[in-house]
């Protein structure tokens, strides 16, 4: 007998728009992964603040206002007057797999596991872009050190193909002067 098709079939894409880079780190908001794990944000808080020992600041930490507004700037989908009093937890990749485990529904389990792997995705994707980078780094090095040797080996071609012309003694009547 078939599987029936689970209802957390996200795409990838609209969990990697989700993360936003907040304080030099990968992060997710609240409201969003409340979304994700099914829950209301409100609930979400609840469970976090009940169990703000298991989220030390560098799973969670709440933003500041100014973060808030640029961020609502970034992304410019929240409607005037359509935002909470309360500023937005922002959640590591670590405070997401905790999250789930405040949580305990099969759901948010299910998708902290999906929002891992993209997280482990982008890590990889960093690795390799940082892996051609480094060549590229290197082949530029070469090309550098080579330009200056080629210059050199162009300047001597062009002295053995143009050599300095010595004067050369006429030919002919000379009157005298």
């Amino acid at each position: 007998m078939a599987k029936p098709k689970s209802l957390t079939v996200i795409a990838e894409e609209k969990i990697v728009n989700q993360i936003h880079l907040i304080r030099g780190q990968k992060v997710m908001l609240d409201s969003d992964l409340a979304a994700l794990y099914g829950v209301e944000t409100k609930r979400l808080k609840e469970q976090v603040n009940r169990n703000l020992s298991r989220f030390p600041k560098h799973y969670m930490f709440e933003l500041t206002k100014e973060e808030y507004d640029n961020l609502r700037s970034q992304i410019a989908t929240l409607k005037q007057g359509g935002h909470t009093k309360y500023l937005p937890y922002a959640f590591t990749e670590h405070g997401i797999l905790m999250l789930a485990n405040v949580l305990k529904s099969a759901r948010a389990i299910e998708m902290s596991i999906k929002v891992i792997d993209v997280f482990v995705k982008l890590r990889e994707m960093l690795l390799t872009h940082t892996d051609i980078l480094l060549k590229l780094e290197l082949l530029e090095k070469q090309v550098v050190k080579n330009s200056g040797e080629i210059q050199t080996i162009f300047s001597v071609l062009k002295q053995l193909l143009n050599p300095p012309r010595e004067p050369r003694r006429r030919i002919g009547f000379k009157p005298d002067n």
